[in-house]
């Protein structure tokens, strides 16, 4: 796979943005991506230096829509770290 399509998102909640401080960045991944894959592709795309992924796979949730029931797509979310010296990743335009 390559790097862009293993990434596809930045995750931005209240949540997200209070970890920023201790260099740690949250991204929606490709389901079939493994640690290393998302090592690497955030490496490739940002330039910095990553020191560990912690990855989160979530179910879909189930919905209706009048008698027919089906599910949300699943998902799977890494929390990147970056190393102390590493640059920083600029989600935001300033």
């Amino acid at each position: 796979m390559d790097a862009r399509d293993i990434i596809k998102r930045p995750v931005v909640t209240e949540e997200s943005t209070s970890i920023l401080d201790d260099k740690k960045y949250t991204f929606e991944v490709d389901t079939r991506a493994t640690k290393s894959q998302i090592k690497h592709a955030i490496e490739e795309i940002f330039e910095v230096d990553v020191v560990k992924v912690n990855v989160m796979n979530y179910k879909g949730k189930k919905k209706r829509m009048g008698r027919y029931v089906g599910y949300t797509n699943k998902r799977r979310k890494a929390i990147v770290t970056l190393s102390a010296d590493s640059k920083e990743i600029q989600l935001f335009e300033v």
